[in-house]
């Protein structure tokens, strides 16, 4: 563990989960790659695993049992949902109390600064954590 707030990004594909990964390490954030949901609920059990301050979940190719998704969202962790325009169950999108549901088209890095934005991180370290009052 280096210190630096936890990400999740379950995407099951693994180019575009890489790419977001390597832009949120470079914003300071310790990124960490699931290509299921299964597998980060699962470590949302475990006392063990790093605990995330936020979540980015891409709905594209994802087993959706509404198990899972309540599991993800009891934890507390904020999560962004990314979607597209005719996701196969786009009831998904309105429900469940996402911190963020971000629509096709978008970059990565306005889903990291989303990701900045609900993890409550204003200044350009992520480390800093605050209001934005000072000291």
């Amino acid at each position: 563990m280096t210190g630096k707030p936890v990400v999740w990004v379950i995407d099951s594909q693994q180019w575009p989960r890489a790419y977001l990964r390597v832009e949120l390490d470079e914003r300071g954030f310790e990124a960490m790659g699931y290509a299921r949901l299964s597998e980060a609920v699962a470590d949302l059990r475990l006392a063990a695993a790093p605990r995330p301050e936020a979540i980015v979940l891409e709905l594209h190719d994802q087993y959706l049992e509404p198990i899972l998704l309540e599991g993800l969202i009891r934890s507390g962790v904020p999560v962004v949902l990314l979607t597209g325009g005719m996701e196969r169950d786009e009831g998904i999108a309105k429900g469940y109390g996402w911190a963020a549901v971000m629509r096709r088209p978008f970059t990565i890095g306005s889903v990291v600064d989303k990701v900045r934005e609900i993890a409550g991180f204003d200044s350009s370290d992520p480390r800093e954590k605050g209001d934005g009052q000072g000291g």
